[in-house]
């Protein structure tokens, strides 16, 4: 019985080691303190006390807990060019991170249902976008991925894991994890395709739907200018969508044949690292309200 695994990380990395490590760490740090950032600024400013601001508030909270998750036993790995990992370790991290990354697609969801209601419903969005509402969407996209995930990770501790300990990945995800089983994962895996139909791309064709009824919306306005306005409004989002989905899109269709794991492990930067890393970037440099909140906050903080 498998009782630790070794994830192999990149492998001998020798000289630029270093390097990689330190861009890591601080593409870590500047996350950490962005989305950080973000949620202090929403909290502490009346005038970001609104439904869109409040899932973007918990989406950069999403983003911290699955960055952690990730990253910091990643730099370990990176540091010492591989590292062990006890197997119910392995088990929790690889449900944390899928659990909080399907919960930020829920999220995503969520806000694009709020975008449509604001655009295409404008009169009764405040009667159904209240604060109770919010709460109950925001509690039931983190529960839904938390709790719908159990079923995987269930299957997956039953699977025998024998001899084979060695994961040729950067951290626990599904596929390296039944790579070293035993048993026939043909369950498992058919278990993960419909949950990642439910969690990922089911909540893709709603954001799709409610973009494409937004965008139809914003064609009826006469005025340039208000179109433009209009369509500011959810750009910030539609960014953060096409670059999260996109991620995990491309991460998942290319095939994990043998030859291809390198470039498996660099696209799943892609979804672990680079995209958390942009988003505050997005919501802060591409949101005017939350730019004269900072500007704000900033003048306040140096007259003292």
């Amino acid at each position: 019985m498998v009782m630790e695994v070794f994830l192999l990380g990149f492998g001998n990395l020798k000289s630029s080691k270093d390097l990689i490590f330190a861009l890591f760490l601080l593409i870590y740090l500047t996350t950490l303190i962005g989305n950080m950032l973000i949620i202090i600024l929403i909290a502490t400013s009346p005038r970001l006390h609104s439904p869109m601001y409040f899932f973007i508030c918990n989406l950069s909270i999403c983003e911290m807990f699955f960055t952690t998750i990730i990253i910091p036993n990643l730099l370990y790995i990176l540091w010492w060019n591989g590292g062990y990992m006890s197997f119910y370790g392995c088990i929790i991290q690889h449900h944390l991170g899928s659990a909080t990354g399907s919960a930020e697609c829920l999220l995503l969801t969520v806000m694009a249902y709020d975008r449509h209601l604001a655009i295409c419903n404008p009169l009764r969005y405040s009667s159904i976008m209240h604060a109770s509402n919010c709460i109950h969407l925001v509690i039931w996209a983190w529960l839904l991925a938390f709790i719908l995930l159990i079923i995987s990770t269930v299957s997956i501790c039953n699977l025998q894991f024998c001899d084979l300990n060695i994961i040729d990945h950067l951290y626990c995800d599904l596929t390296p994890i039944l790579e070293i089983s035993s048993s026939d994962t043909s369950m498992v895996k058919m278990e993960a395709l419909l949950l990642s139909f439910i969690l990922n791309l089911f909540p893709f064709v709603l954001i799709i739907l409610s973009y494409v009824s937004i965008f139809f919306t914003i064609q009826k306005i006469s005025s340039w200018s208000g179109r433009q306005k209009t369509f500011s409004t959810c750009s910030s989002h539609l960014a953060s969508v096409c670059m999260y989905f996109g991620s995990i899109f491309i991460n998942y269709l290319v095939p994990s044949q043998q030859n291809m794991i390198r470039i498996n492990k660099m696209l799943s930067l892609l979804y672990t690292v680079v995209t958390p890393f942009f988003n505050p970037i997005i919501y802060s440099l591409r949101n005017h309200e939350i730019m004269v909140c900072f500007r704000q906050y900033f003048t306040v903080v140096n007259k003292r």
